[in-house]
């Protein structure tokens, strides 16, 4: 059964891949706005120097618009609803291609651009006293420049919110129709087909690999919201793999709320055992001062885990393909001949690690899962020893 399951699951990555593989390259290999020059700047300044930092910061950041891919130094976006609020101007409504690259303040608010700030040459570490961000939506006074003064309120959806809100219903979408087709006794009486075939393996292994192996008897309580949180994570680290989507499960924001999630679930399964191990733990009486604050710190170490591990893993994984597409400019840009000359190497590398990256996408969905059953599990046994022994496999 696991094999099969496993089987499944490949055969699942490799189908992403022949439908990603094609477009992922193309995308990447966008003309970075540092590369673009104003009409009225041409001949007068060189073209600046590509810069892949900025490039790979603001492919994995979250941002206004959906960017798919540049022709000839256009990019080709879908804009996205900016929402403010002010006390001071009310509210203020309107898609996010009228700042048009920041360069136009929009019923008194400006998109501060990283270019803006360079022309402009403002400190963002302290700019009348006060902090600020590119990429953030402000106030501007009568000269167009960000006036911190003046509260705002954004919320607006940007790209890292609209695709969650679309992950949430096509993951509801899916399962209700899967369900829809068990109650209609598809699957019970007769063999699944379809998409309900292929679902089931997987739906089977969680169970058996992630419900059973920890929960032991207990498993059916928390099988509703253990499937939830592999779905869930799955359907997002593929959609980010799409070309012009965003990475949401390579934002701390998001992990952080899903680890959260986890830490209430496993807190509400605790009982007196678990709790009595962590302000008494079995250890002789002098070593007891210094064992309660670990014991202690252990309890939110735990979501930290799992927070940190999914964000790295997926965040790192776009940085690295960026990085290999980055390379082929790079040393373009020395000698146009070891530019053409490695761009196949570095290609070959980039769709490894993309290929990679889809079987990462399975992998990272069953450990968070995996490892929040392990933590529930702690939290019901209550056992210092199996604590201790659960901890050692999981580190």
């Amino acid at each position: 059964m696991i094999s099969k399951s496993f089987k499944s699951l490949l055969v699942a990555a490799f189908s992403l891949s022949c439908l990603f593989f094609s477009t992922r390259l193309a995308a990447q290999r966008e003309t970075p706005k540092t590369e673009q020059t104003s009409p009225s700047a041409e001949g007068n300044k060189e073209p600046e120097k590509l810069n892949p930092s900025k490039i790979i910061l603001a492919h994995v950041a979250d941002g206004h618009e959906f960017h798919f891919f540049t022709i000839n130094k256009k990019p080709v976006t879908l804009p996205l609803p900016v929402i403010l609020y002010s006390p001071a101007k009310g509210w203020s409504v309107f898609m996010s291609s009228a700042f048009e690259d920041g360069q136009k303040v929009v019923n008194g608010y400006r998109l501060l651009e990283e270019d803006f700030v360079k022309e402009h040459s403002l400190d963002l570490n302290n700019y009348h006293g006060h902090k600020i961000y590119a990429g953030k939506i402000y106030s501007v006074d009568g000269e167009g420049m960000p006036d911190t003064s003046v509260k705002v309120y954004d919320l607006s959806l940007t790209r890292n919110v609209v695709q969650v809100l679309i992950s949430v219903l096509l993951l509801i979408w899916l399962m209700n129709g899967i369900a829809g087709q068990y109650a209609k006794g598809q699957g019970v009486k007769t063999a699944p087909t379809g998409f309900q075939n292929a679902v089931e393996p997987v739906i089977t292994f969680v169970r058996d690999e992630v419900g059973k192996s920890n929960l032991g008897k207990q498993y059916e309580k928390y099988m509703p919201f253990l499937l939830t949180i592999f779905f869930f994570i799955l359907i997002n680290n593929l959609i980010g793999l799409i070309p012009g989507t965003a990475n949401v499960t390579g934002n701390i924001a998001f992990t952080a709320v899903l680890g959260i999630i986890s830490f209430i679930v496993i807190l509400f399964s605790s009982n007196r055992h678990f709790w009595g191990h962590i302000v008494n733990p079995p250890v002789p009486f002098g070593v007891k001062p210094i064992m309660i604050p670990v014991e202690i710190m252990g309890i939110f170490t735990k979501p930290f885990a799992l927070i940190i591990r999914l964000f790295a893993n997926m965040i790192s994984g776009h940085i690295i393909i960026l990085s290999f597409i980055c390379l082929i400019f790079i040393f373009g840009a020395m000698n146009t001949a070891l530019g053409w000359g490695t761009s196949p190497f570095f290609v070959l590398l980039a769709v490894f690690i993309y290929l990679l990256e889809i079987l990462v996408a399975f992998i990272q969905a069953f450990i968070f899962a995996n490892l929040t059953a392990v933590f529930i599990s702690q939290a019901l046994e209550g056992s210092h020893h199996e604590e201790g022994h659960d901890d050692a496999v999981v580190v």
